[in-house]
């Protein structure tokens, strides 16, 4: 069953960032790479398997973490393929690639600070946003024909340090003992691909005042010229109850739902080409349980806000991260 990794996602700190690699994913520079990943038995036929160490989130609680590893495969993989698994309790995961790991970790890789996404330094040594889910179990193939014959994949170099980010809620009476589970299928050593990667935008510009209603955070980002994507999606906290990307004027996906907002898929020819720039609006009521307080950007699920376009393009040689302070000011990293 395939379901959209765009789930787009959300997001929040990490320190330093992995220089893109510069291969058009045209030539067949993909090895198969092998090891298992922090401990964890790799699925039958991936490229590798990361599996979170385990950690309890008692009754009640609800924390955002992250827990960093290196990738172990050793050499170049092009994957077209993901599955993932969540415990219980899980509301999303992001897999960002790239950076350093922290100077302090503890041996079971969690860090509690949650440094491992987006949401401080002002688009500054960002993260690569790399696959995301926010459903117990998920398979995500990446389409199999890019229009000339080829499928697509993204490329994760050897021995890439990278981070799961996880944002848990245990509603029910008792402790909840949980982890997240990341399998990457790559394509044969010897297969042409064109490579993917993701374009992500992210609004600094959030104020939202005690107790209002319909307060509107436009976005509007330009994108890679002679691109296509494959899927597009959004991202909010629990604010937020519309989110929308559109083309121009013309609407390309809507959500009322800031928790499973879903995606638009193409995943076939043409895809998608966007004529104008890519606009995003996230729409917020304040008056939930952040009612008496004003809500400004930042990592946060429980505090802050967040206003965000995703997607998947196509052809890429690296992903695209576009820091917006305003409806019109963008750029793109």
């Amino acid at each position: 069953m395939r379901t959209s990794t765009i789930l787009l996602a959300s997001i929040l700190a990490l320190v330093g960032c992995q220089k893109s690699d510069n291969n058009s994913g045209d030539d067949t520079d993909a090895g198969n790479g092998s090891g298992s990943g922090s401990g964890s038995g790799t699925d039958p036929g991936a490229a590798f398997t990361i599996q979170s160490s385990d950690i309890v989130i008692n009754a009640g609680q609800e924390v955002t973490y992250c827990y960093w590893f290196t990738t172990p495969n050793t050499t170049a993989v092009a994957v077209n393929k993901w599955v993932s698994d969540m415990t219980p309790g899980s509301h999303h995961m992001i897999f960002f690639a790239g950076g350093t790991l922290p100077s302090n970790l503890p041996p079971n890789g969690i860090d509690m600070n949650n440094t491992c996404g987006f949401g401080t330094g002002n688009g500054v040594n960002q993260p690569q946003w790399t696959f995301a889910s926010q459903t117990q179990h998920l398979e995500e193939d990446l389409p199999a024909d890019d229009g000339t014959g080829k499928p697509l994949a993204q490329v994760i170099q050897p021995g890439t340090v990278g981070a799961f980010q996880m944002h848990y809620l245990n509603a029910t009476d008792g402790p909840l003992t949980v982890h997240v589970k990341l399998s990457a299928f790559a394509l044969p050593e010897a297969a042409a691909y064109t490579r993917t990667d993701a374009y992500v935008t992210y609004q600094y510009q959030i104020s939202i005042p005690p107790g209002a209603t319909g307060v509107k955070v436009p976005g509007s980002c330009s994108v890679p010229a002679g691109v296509k994507f494959w899927t597009v999606s959004t991202h909010a906290h629990k604010q937020a109850v519309d989110t929308e990307v559109s083309d121009g004027s013309s609407m390309v996906f809507d959500s009322t739902d800031w928790e499973h907002p879903g995606s638009q898929n193409w995943m076939s020819t043409p895809f998608y080409t966007f004529t104008g720039k890519l606009n995003w609006q996230c729409t917020y009521d304040n008056t939930g349980d952040n009612k008496a307080n004003t809500i400004v950007q930042g990592q946060s699920a429980q505090t802050n806000e967040m206003c965000m376009a995703t997607g998947y393009f196509f052809p890429a040689t690296g992903p695209k991260f576009c820091v917006a302070n305003g409806p019109t000011n963008c750029t793109c990293l």
